[in-house]
């Protein structure tokens, strides 16, 4: 009994540690913090990283000295037979007897060579070679232009995951946003209907007492319909934006999140004036040090290309050893090896190559031209996205001011409207108007918080400002 409680309550328990892992309360600084480190595209960041850190040890070693073991085994099913004349010597029988005897000549064969010959069979049946080669690379152009590429592909891979942090920040932010665009949608839907609903009933019971037409009654019951459609239609948006907000930041899709921002405060936290005026050094964006990096790329190619034409200097060093047998004898103590080493030096010098090294001269020439041409357009394609973010996001107050006045200005309209309408002295039409002005500009000013997050995440990242962790 006690060891059913036991299994009981470890399971009960492990279930709550399960349930809370798959909770997650973040505020938005948080969701961004935590997304940096766990998104799919800052992990693969990171692991290009690695990757090119492992490629500037490879290419290193190309210039590190370079050990290789063979070990060969032979063994002849038939081995061949070589003819000597038996012209190079005196006495041809005795030298026959005396070859045959020495070489181990497969007699049955004799009978069968050309005249003048002796045939006769050379080595053993077997044989191991085993040798050690070491080699050193003593001059190579292209090696040492290799080795500046290798660190510039590393800078590369660096600045990619700044750039893809910039970006898994904007996206982040948005998808917060337009979590709880979609929480306060329906927060304003459901207030509405609320509304709509009691003014609903009051007007079917008015027109029941005969005080007013039916069409009156109609035009709510559409209205309430067309509501009670959209806020369907947000929850059915609200469970896609959690699951993109999970996508973003690395999560599984279904991760029961809990926003602790609201829509309300964080658009008033990121009004800031001050970014406005904020000075643009295009020098340190990541985007026009990600081009120089291709220009510094496309100039060490150039060279590369050049250094094939310079002579390459390697030497080495060889230790082997050969053992022959009748048969596998080679694993016995009195089995005699026969060692032999070398040591030598390959001199190659590129001679002529029918202008084939200069036109891919001039191939890397070129496409360093172009890349000098591309960073000047990148420059100048960043101040303009700096100059457009920048007025991109002070409209974006300027529309959330106005919208704020004016939804408040929309709420008393239809307040109005509903109070006339009831005491008969407005019509079904007006108070329709003023219900769609209303709802019109709920969603323009929810739409315009939004914006003024969003917007200052674009500026953000167009004037490269770094990411606060």
């Amino acid at each position: 009994m006690k060891k059913i409680v036991f299994v009981t309550i470890s399971f009960l328990f492990l279930s709550s540690l399960s349930a809370q892992e798959k909770n997650m309360k973040l505020s938005l600084k948080e969701a961004i913090i935590y997304g940096l480190e766990n998104s799919y595209n800052t992990k693969t960041a990171r692991n290009d990283i690695n990757a090119a850190n492992e490629k500037v040890w490879e290419t290193t070693a190309v210039g590190l000295p370079q050990i290789n073991a063979a070990i060969d085994y032979q063994k002849f099913l038939k081995q061949p037979v070589s003819l000597l004349p038996a012209a190079a010597f005196d006495n041809r029988e005795s030298v026959v007897q005396t070859v045959e005897d020495f070489f181990d000549l497969n007699r049955e064969s004799s009978p069968n060579s050309p005249d003048g010959f002796i045939p006769v069979v050379f080595g053993t049946p077997q044989n191991v070679n085993a040798s050690v080669t070491l080699t050193q690379l003593l001059f190579d152009g292209s090696y040492l232009v290799a080795l500046q590429a290798s660190k510039t592909f590393l800078k590369i891979s660096e600045q990619a995951e700044e750039k893809t942090e910039m970006l898994t920040r904007e996206a982040i932010i948005n998808a917060y946003g337009n979590v709880l665009i979609t929480e306060k949608s329906i927060a304003i839907i459901k207030k509405n209907i609320k509304i709509l609903d009691k003014n609903y009933n009051d007007a079917k019971k008015i027109y029941e007492n005969g005080l007013n037409e039916e069409e009156d009654v109609e035009q709510l019951e559409i209205t309430l319909g067309n509501l009670k459609n959209q806020l369907n239609s947000v929850i059915r948006m609200k469970a896609i934006a959690y699951q993109m907000l999970n996508l973003s930041l690395g999560n599984a899709i279904e991760t029961k999140l809990t926003l602790t921002d609201t829509l309300d405060g964080l658009a008033e936290d990121n009004i800031s004036l001050a970014l406005i005026t904020e000075n643009f050094n295009v020098n340190n964006h990541i985007d026009f040090r990600i081009s120089e990096n291709d220009k510094e790329t496309k100039r060490l190619m150039m060279k590369l290309e050049q250094s094939k034409a310079l002579p390459s200097l390697s030497a080495f060093v060889n230790y082997g050893t050969q053992a022959f047998s009748e048969s596998f004898s080679f694993l016995d103590r009195n089995q005699q090896w026969f060692q032999q080493s070398l040591v030598g030096v390959s001199l190659n010098v590129p001679i002529f190559s029918s202008f084939g090294r200069k036109s891919k001269t001039a191939q890397a020439k070129i496409a360093l031209e172009n890349a000098d041409l591309r960073l000047e357009e990148t420059k100048q394609r960043l101040n303009l996205l700096a100059k457009k973010a920048k007025s991109e996001y002070q409209l974006s107050i300027e529309n959330y001011q106005t919208n704020k006045r004016n939804v408040g200005l929309a709420e008393r309209i239809e307040k109005k409207q509903r109070v006339k309408f009831f005491e008969g002295i407005s019509s079904s039409f007006d108070l329709l108007q003023a219900q769609n002005q209303l709802y019109t500009q709920q969603q323009t000013y929810i739409q315009s918080m939004l914006d003024v997050i969003a917007k200052k995440a674009t500026l953000e990242n167009a004037l490269n400002l770094p990411i606060k962790k």
